[in-house]
Order: C-alpha cells, then sequence, then structure tokens
C-alpha cells in the first residue's frame, strides 16, 4: 500500500541566479554556513536527502545482486558531495535512487523530508522535475533544439508560461556565460559549452538539488576546471550539488566526500579545505604560454 501523497513543494534553498558565472567570482557571493561542515547538519534544518538502511537488489536469472547493502546517510542544505568508488560499487544505483529514476528494494528515502520511496510513477516524474536539476557526462542536448530550446525543456514539462520561459532560460544561459550563444545548436558548440547549456537546464526550474553524473567525464583538463568553477560557485550561493567522479582531483573540489565500496558506505568525510577552482584557473598557463 502508497502512503498518503505528501504535496510536493518547492524548496526555499536553490539557489538564485544573479549574475553570469564564467568564472569570476563575486566578492560579495555569500560564503557556506560553518554548520554545513558538521557532519550531523545545522540544527533545525530538513536534510535533502536522507535515506535509512536503503538497499537495491537486482535479479539476473537465478541470480540476486545485491547493488545497495543498507545504505545510511543524510545530506544538508548547501553541501557539495562528491561520491566515488569503483566500477560495481553502487555509486550508480544510489544516484539512481535519489535521483527518483529507480525504487529502491527496501529502506528509506526522504527528499525535503519527504518520503519518496513509495510515491507513485506520475509523482515521482512531478517531483524530479520540481526539485532535482540533472547534469549527464554526456550532455543529453537534443541536437535539433538550441541552446535556449534544451533549457527551456524542464520549464515546459512544468507547466510555466511560455514569456517567462524564456525569460528564465536567458537568465540561467547569462549565468552561465551563454548568452551569446543561446541560438546555437549543440553541433555548433564546443564540449564545454554544451556543458554549460547542460547546467544552465538543470538550473532552470530553482531545484533543491543538483545531481552531476562524471560531467566532467568528456571534457579535457581545462574546461573541467571551469565547470568545476561554476559549480562551486553555485554551491557557494546555496545549491546543493551531489557529484559522482572517478577522478580524485574532481573530488577535491567538494565539501564531502562519500566512497563507496561493494554497496556500503566505506567512507565518509568533510572536506575542510576544498581545491577551488577559480584559483586553479588563476594560475593554469594561458595558450600563448604553452
Amino acid at each position: 500500500m502508497e502512503h498518503p501523497e505528501e504535496p510536493i513543494t518547492v524548496s526555499d534553498t536553490s539557489p538564485t541566479i544573479t549574475q553570469p558565472l564564467n568564472g569570476a567570482v563575486h566578492p560579495d557571493a555569500p560564503t557556506r554556513p560553518a554548520a554545513v561542515l558538521s557532519p550531523d547538519g545545522p540544527k533545525g534544518v530538513t536534510p535533502v536527502i536522507e535515506v535509512s538502511d536503503l538497499r537495491k537488489e537486482y535479479h539476473m536469472g537465478d541470480t540476486i545482486v545485491a547493488a545497495l547493502r543498507g545504505i545510511s546517510l543524510k545530506v544538508w542544505p548547501g553541501q557539495f558531495v562528491m561520491v566515488m568508488g569503483p566500477s560495481g560499487s553502487g555509486k550508480s544505483t544510489f544516484m539512481n535512487m535519489i535521483g527518483c529514476l529507480d525504487r529502491p528494494t527496501a529502506g528509506s528515502y526522504k527528499l525535503d523530508g519527504v518520503e519518496v520511496s513509495t510515491l507513485a510513477q506520475n509523482r515521482l516524474a512531478d517531483l524530479r522535475n520540481i526539485k532535482i536539476g540533472f547534469i549527464f557526462q554526456g550532455f543529453n542536448l537534443l541536437q535539433r533544439m538550441d541552446a535556449i530550446g534544451n533549457v527551456m525543456l524542464p520549464m515546459l514539462y512544468a507547466g510555466v508560461p511560455n514569456h517567462e520561459r524564456h525569460e528564465r532560460a536567458m537568465a540561467a544561459l547569462e549565468a552561465v556565460g551563454l548568452a551569446t550563444r543561446a541560438h546555437h545548436r549543440p553541433n555548433e558548440l564546443s564540449g564545454g559549452q554544451q556543458q554549460r547549456v547542460a547546467i544552465a537546464r538543470a538550473l532552470v526550474n530553482t531545484p533543491s538539488l543538483i545531481l552531476a553524473d562524471e560531467p566532467t567525464g568528456n571534457l579535457d583538463s581545462r574546461t573541467s576546471v571551469e565547470v568545476m568553477a561554476i559549480l562551486q560557485r553555485l554551491n557557494a550561493e546555496g545549491a546543493t550539488i551531489v557529484l559522482v567522479t572517478h577522478e580524485p582531483d574532481i573530488a577535491a573540489h567538494g565539501t564531502r566526500n562519500v566512497v563507496f565500496r561493494d554497496g556500503h558506505v566505506m567512507l565518509d568525510k568533510i572536506v575542510e579545505e576544498p581545491v577551488m577552482a577559480e584559483a586553479e584557473l588563476a594560475s593554469w598557463p594561458t595558450v600563448e604560454e604553452w
């Protein structure tokens, strides 16, 4: 029996797009609350993610494969969580669970305090569109649409009026430094620019949570750092981000590292001094210096 469904509301902890995020960090940008660095989280604050004894089993013929074996953790508003682990460790399954793309076999998952593991499919779809922004390694842009058309898609599904969709999409593209590329199609953009469009698309509904699955996997080193600079800026403005990566240098940019192995959390630690991507870019040699 499904639990009574609670109304889906938009979190007030979502980041506000206020200025271009094309590299420069504004001196007035808010800093991350110190309480977020505590494993117990800020007092009186509801976790964005709360999973308890989360389990997922797959049936492959007569064989049962346990992908998650009782995961329990909380992700607090404003954290930038890096999820790592070898192939088969359960990290991708975990991302599918918290992204509401799959259901757990057992256990509880609350998103912004709402139990979602038992919601009906249509309610899950509504929740994904309102509360979660996705960024994928392969960008997942529609080739027949220009940048602004791709960014407007989540708002179309959410029923946002056309004039508002256009205004918000342009603001999101400006936020990632691509306002002048609004009418370029994906094949007219570099890999880094396509990923920026994907980030703008993830932002446009001001979600409670941004999920990024290997977002730098198809990018060169400098472009990867540029993408991390954008994500760090969004995090500094209040976005809660969970990012899967197999690259330790990318994981060093987060405020918390969670390592999976064999369906268990093997390590969960706060990173007190994340590597700042903006500082890396400032020391990066220019093309003329190579």
